[in-house]
């Protein structure tokens, strides 16, 4: 495993004490290295990374992600306006953030006007709703290449069961469209995912590159094209870390020879997804008690650890059997390691953190937890926080930021306040 995060370095009792449980904690050692090391993979004139926001939309973390030169890419108008908050410039020329949605809802499409921001057209009703709205601009494309899935199936973001981007087939209508809207197609985007095997990532890029070298004589106004797809992130012990070297040569070949077929520069976009924040943060709750089941005719027992945290906090094991590597601070912390499912205060079964994405029950191996022991889930930086939520009426958890070896509250815990606000009794 790529090791992320020593617990011993950080003070997470003390920390725990001053904010309670469970609660997120971002290194920003580590985030600035993972960025220093994605910049220099995209050094040169030609290359540029987009941060996907959704990954982790924290105000600092955002901060840090503009000094180290990065773009933007929104899935939502919020997130254009929280980036706006972030200093991320605005406008298309150049297209620091870029939206990409396959719909426009609530407030994305007046914040595109607004803002003067580049549009990644990802079904062919939204150039019917940029017309009927007044826009007068450029427009990026967002192609569905026909190949192309997460770390698991429920991840399909290319091929027939995607409802990601345009298809193939409808391409001629959707440039025909465009010209006729006067909307200058100025960048091609597609998304196959970081795949199930580490080497197939760069694979699937030097096949989506081969796509874009078919697809670029038709748009004679395309200035970028954008290689959609994370790089992949070793969450599991002894799973192989992907070598940015790998990608470097395929990113070079992309610029130097769609440049050769379109006889001008043409900028490559990457989309490096959780490679950058995955690994930077800990997701860390308490040990409130250890309970059994025995084995009967409907399945095996086994010992759960009941901690404070459960899916509001961090739903990928829930939603999509992912992995996290569980440690424990205080006296388990030294005992024989022993196999325990590890589940959360949610009146719901799928509250469990040690599942595959079958959703089966996978015991973890770690020394028995007191209750009162922190325990916690490692590489939650991406799709952590981003995707927590108020179910139940619970708070979403406070946010601690690590740097130069001092803590910083960057996001308090919600209270019932927050979470009522919005409610109200108006006449329509």
């Amino acid at each position: 495993m790529d090791q992320t995060l020593d617990i011993s370095k950080y003070s997470l009792d003390r920390i725990a004490d001053r904010v309670g449980t469970p609660f997120y904690l971002y290194d920003a050692s580590i985030l600035r290295e993972r960025l220093k090391q994605l910049a220099e993979l995209t050094e040169g004139r030609d290359l540029q990374a987009r941060f996907a926001m959704k990954a982790n939309s924290s105000w600092k973390v955002l901060e840090l992600v503009r000094e180290s030169g990065f773009w933007i890419d929104a899935v939502s108008g919020n997130e254009v306006l929280r980036a706006r908050r972030a200093g991320f410039a605005m406008g298309a020329r150049p297209p620091v953030v870029l939206f990409t949605a396959d719909v426009f809802r609530d407030n994305a499409l007046t914040v595109v006007l607004e803002h003067g921001i580049l549009p990644n057209v990802g079904s062919p009703g939204m150039l019917d709703e940029l017309r009927g709205a007044g826009y007068r601009g450029p427009i990026a494309v967002r192609v569905n290449p026909g190949f192309g899935h997460g770390h698991v199936q429920s991840c399909d973001t290319g091929g027939p069961s995607s409802k990601h981007g345009i298809w193939s087939d409808d391409l001629s209508d959707v440039i025909a469209r465009a010209a006729d809207a006067r909307f200058p197609i100025v960048s091609l985007h597609a998304h196959v995912g970081t795949g199930p095997q580490i080497r197939e990532f760069d694979a699937n890029m030097r096949k989506l590159v081969d796509t874009f070298a078919a697809l670029l004589p038709r748009f004679p106004d395309v200035e970028a094209v954008n290689l959609g797809g994370g790089i992949p992130y070793p969450y599991r012990p002894g799973a192989d870390a992907y070598d940015l070297a790998w990608y470097r040569p395929v990113l070079l070949d992309a610029a130097q020879r769609l440049a050769s077929i379109a006889g001008r520069p043409i900028r490559i976009e990457i989309e490096p997804g959780r490679f950058a924040v995955a690994g930077m943060a800990l997701l860390v709750a308490r040990v409130k008690d250890i309970k059994r089941t025995t084995a009967n005719d409907r399945g095996a027992g086994h010992e759960f650890v009941m901690v404070d945290a459960g899916f509001v906090d961090l739903v990928r094991p829930a939603m999509y059997g992912s992995y996290h590597h569980i440690s424990i601070v205080g006296a388990g912390a030294g005992r024989p390691a022993e196999p325990f499912i590890v589940a959360g205060p949610l009146c719901e079964s799928g509250d469990v953190f040690t599942r595959d994405d079958r959703e089966l029950l996978v015991p973890r191996p770690f020394g028995r937890p007191d209750p009162g022991d922190l325990l916690v889930l490692h590489d939650a930086g991406a799709y952590g926080a981003a995707m927590s939520s108020n179910y139940v009426s619970l708070g979403r958890a406070p946010q601690v930021l690590w740097d130069d070896g001092r803590a910083r509250l960057i996001a308090r815990r919600e209270t019932l306040d927050d979470i009522v606000r919005t409610e109200c009794n108006e006449p329509l």
